[in-house]
Formats: C-alpha cells, sequence, structure tokens
C-alpha cells in the first residue's frame, strides 16, 4: 500500500523522508483527535482487521483496478458518522490502522527502487519542532519513538501484503460482485440506493468445491469472508446514524474512491 510522493495517497498532502540532518531536534506529538478522518467515508483495511473492524464497520470492496477493503464509516462521500467535526473519534470505536500510521508511512523515494523509506507528511502538526512532543532522534541515534512508528508502519506493510494476496485469492475463484444495497426509511417513500463498491457474491460462495473451502477454513481465509459478509448488516446501522445526525443521505452514492 505504500506509494511514491509522486502519487500521494489518501489523508497525505505531501511526503518527506525523515532523517537525521533536517529533523534532528523534531518531535512527534501524540494523537488525541484525528482531524484527517474528518469527511472520509472510506478507509482502507488490512484482512487481520476484519474480526474487530467488522464489528464497527460495513467492510467492502473498492472497485477499479487497485481493489482494496474499505471500512465505510459513512455511506455518502464526505460523511464520517464514526469522527466529529473537531476531529474526536466516539467512544470505543475502532480505528484503522491506515489511519493511525498517518502522519508516517513507508514509500519509494525512487518509483525504480524496491526500497521503503520512512517518511511523513510535512503538513501535519503532529510533526515538528514542538516542546511537547516524544523527540525523534537522539543525536544520530532513531529513539523508541521513531523505532516503534517504524516498526508500526513495517507491520502495517507486511499486512498489506497479505491483503493483497486475500484479494488475488478471492479474484481468482471470480467471488467479488458489484454491491447494491437499497435501503427503505420507515416514513416510505423513495429507497435510498448505494453502489459503487463490490461484496463477495454468496451464491459464488455456496458453490466453491469442498476441497477449495476447506483449504481456506484451515489458512483462516474463510473465516475472514464471513466477517466481511456479516459486517454488511451495519450498512443498515451506518445510514440511520447519518440520519440521526443529520447528514442527511443521497438517493445515490457516487463510486468509492481507489487507493
Amino acid at each position: 500500500m505504500a506509494s511514491a510522493p509522486a502519487n500521494l495517497p489518501l489523508f497525505y498532502n505531501d511526503l518527506i523522508p525523515l532523517n537525521t540532518r533536517d529533523h534532528s531536534t523534531w518531535s512527534a506529538r501524540s494523537v488525541n483527535k484525528a482531524q484527517w478522518l474528518v469527511n472520509q467515508h472510506a478507509v482502507p483495511l488490512t484482512v487481520e482487521e476484519f474480526p474487530q473492524a467488522g464489528r464497527h464497520f460495513p467492510i467492502v470492496f473498492a472497485s477499479g483496478e487497485n481493489t482494496v477493503p474499505l471500512a465505510l464509516m459513512g455511506l455518502n462521500e464526505g460523511v464520517n458518522v464514526f469522527v466529529e467535526d473537531d476531529g474526536t473519534v466516539l467512544n470505543n470505536v475502532y480505528l484503522p490502522a491506515y489511519a493511525r500510521r498517518y502522519p508516517f508511512m513507508l514509500a519509494k523515494l525512487q518509483p525504480t527502487s524496491e526500497e521503503l523509506s520512512l517518511c511523513f507528511d510535512p503538513t501535519s502538526d503532529l510533526i515538528g519542532e514542538h516542546a511537547d512532543g516524544q523527540p525523534l532522534f537522539d543525536g544520530t541515534e532513531a529513539t523508541k519513538t521513531t523505532q516503534d512508528v517504524l516498526q508500526f508502519c513495517e507491520q502495517f506493510e507486511q499486512a498489506g501484503q497479505r491483503t493483497q494476496a486475500f484479494v488475488e485469492e478471492l479474484k481468482k475463484h471470480d467471488l467479488l460482485m458489484e454491491g447494491e444495497v437499497s435501503i427503505q426509511q420507515p416514513e416510505g417513500g423513495q429507497p435510498f440506493v448505494y453502489r459503487g463498491f463490490q461484496m463477495v457474491d454468496q451464491e459464488k460462495l455456496r458453490n466453491i468445491r469442498g476441497d477449495v473451502l476447506r483449504g481456506w477454513a484451515q489458512s483462516g481465509l474463510l473465516p475472514l469472508i464471513y466477517a466481511h459478509m456479516f459486517s454488511l448488516e451495519l450498512i443498515s446501522f451506518v445510514f440511520a446514524q447519518q440520519v440521526q445526525q443529520g447528514k442527511g443521505p443521497q438517493p445515490s452514492l457516487p463510486p468509492l474512491p481507489t487507493f
């Protein structure tokens, strides 16, 4: 999921490599609000997060060539029912790892290179010459804060590779289909129809050969598929939250962003 600085991913306005020459006196502030999540309705997920994230959000798959799992934190563009306008995340809501790693990420400094470097978004106020933050360097050595950030980003990249393999397995068996959800409000009227995402085709899943299903059960892939399918029941909950918060739905949902 790492991208070159020239092709900035979701949340990031810029990316520069962290280094002792330019950032020896810099520090990182602890996070108590996630301003970058405000108005973001779909956030990438890794497969390891399915069991926990699926208790909070519907899990779908992005349409288009770059198919990644997404946590739907809102059903309409610009709506996030789990994050307040000031960036406060609602109590006990799971925060996807993709969002937790910001403003850091591993990225290729050169498109032709396979080497990943620890980079950060310099437009974020979470990192800089702050007196109230945790130092990133002690002289020329990385502090534990920086080491922990690097480890988290490395683990995220590894999870991203496993997630890609999971998606490729779904595609191999042609299990992904274009999704459509119709929600009827209690007072009647035209239902709200949401499209622009992919989901597992349950009919095709039922027809998968038994030996393949046994292999998926043993590898842990099958429970992930069911976690995705069960999470779709939360679409109605997210819709109700939008209505309750006055973030009214639109008749249809534009295609979800690709990552």
